[in-house]
């Protein structure tokens, strides 16, 4: 008896304007399959995850601009960008090769994952939407304007199973990803972050806009299970209607002490972390994407004499690129984001907490 032949058909089905295509695949005298369209697309590993960037203003294009070049590589396919600013979404899809959108939810049947990068007091709507219909989603730091609404998407994410990852972007700063494995026991921060009077949207405080990228790194190099034990802090409005400029200090439940200064109407960018940890002193420059470790020779005879300076070799990637990468990997190998939803909770939780102590001071400011 001769083998079995086997046979592969194509059909193409086409009327009031669908497409749907079906194989048949049979093995002669025996059973024959039946796949459609979408379980065949469900069955082959070659389709490419399909990214969309939701918000191109002044950091959502450059999620336009990495997922096009991830494209362009054959990482990931750019499925579209939205924005409510019809010119806008316009000018950034052509410049990615992309299609253009003004409303999110025509993109919620097109993607696999989506970067949010709108206004805050969006992300819980946007995301949250998302995640329920099972896609994964990047979202732009801070997580949510309130709590609650933190706790809504983390809710969402696991109920579908969807990832959630937070784009505190400082953690992939070449200097911070060079410095990490070098830190060991932080015991006193001082941190200042200045930037002149941006030109964007100020939907939110200098808390919430520009000291939450320092609330974050000083938790995670704490340690994300140290309790901060005490929050002191002060804050004025200068030239908007929301604080401008803020003071903090976190005292954290192992003795840790972290004074942060935040501004947004200086007349220099100052990005700089320094702080004292067991047997070392910590410089970081974001800006200059510059780390050094200063500490004494384990074989110096004396103190003058056994100081080193130790300059982290740094491998100039750009941040936004990274987490991007990160976000994909994430997805593609099932596996937990390196921020998480809990993570960009912790960090609001601690902007909440400063943010009340700065309204209790300005009460008595008469501010």
């Amino acid at each position: 008896m001769s083998a079995a032949r086997a046979v592969a058909v194509t059909f193409v089905i086409i009327g009031d304007g669908c497409e749907t295509v079906f194989v048949i695949s049979a093995i002669k005298e025996q059973n024959v399959k039946y796949y459609s369209k979408k379980s065949l697309e469900e069955m082959s590993s070659e389709r490419k995850l399909r990214f969309a960037a939701i918000g191109v203003g002044s950091l959502g294009r450059h999620h336009a601009r990495n997922y096009a070049e991830l494209a362009e590589e054959g990482r990931i396919e750019l499925a579209g960008i939205c924005d409510l600013d019809a010119a806008t979404a316009k000018r950034v899809a052509f410049e990615n090769g992309t299609t253009a959108f003004t409303d999110w939810r025509d993109l919620l049947e097109r993607v696999d994952a989506v970067s949010i990068a709108t206004p805050t007091e969006t992300h819980a709507d946007i995301a949250s939407t998302f995640l329920e219909a099972g896609k994964h989603v990047l979202v732009e730091k801070p997580i949510a304007s309130t709590l609650a609404d933190a706790e809504r998407m983390i809710a969402a994410a696991r109920g579908s199973g969807a990832k959630l990852m937070v784009g505190h972007l400082e953690r992939y700063n070449p200097a911070m990803v060079a410095l990490r494995p070098r830190v060991t026991t932080p015991l006193y921060f001082e941190i200042h972050r200045v930037s002149p009077f941006p030109n964007r949207s100020l939907d939110v405080d200098v808390v919430l806009d520009v000291m939450i990228h320092d609330l974050d790194a000083v938790q995670w190099l704490v340690g994300e299970d140290v309790a901060v034990s005490a929050i002191h802090a002060v804050g004025i409005p200068v030239i908007s209607d929301k604080v401008d400029a803020a003071n903090a200090r976190l005292e954290f439940a192992n003795g840790t002490v972290a004074n942060i200064t935040a501004s947004r109407i200086g007349t220099e960018k100052i990005r700089k972390t320094r702080f004292y940890q067991t047997n070392s002193y910590v410089v970081l420059d974001y800006a200059s994407k510059f780390a050094s470790l200063t500490s004494l020779k384990p074989e110096a005879s004396n103190l003058l004499d056994g100081i080193q300076i130790d300059r982290l070799e740094i491998v100039d990637v750009e941040p936004l690129r990274a987490e991007l990468t990160a976000f994909i990997d994430a997805i593609a190998n099932d596996t937990e984001p390196p921020i998480t939803g809990a993570d960009g909770l912790r960090a609001l939780t601690l902007a909440v907490g400063v943010l009340e102590k700065i309204e209790a001071h300005r009460s008595r400011l008469d501010l």
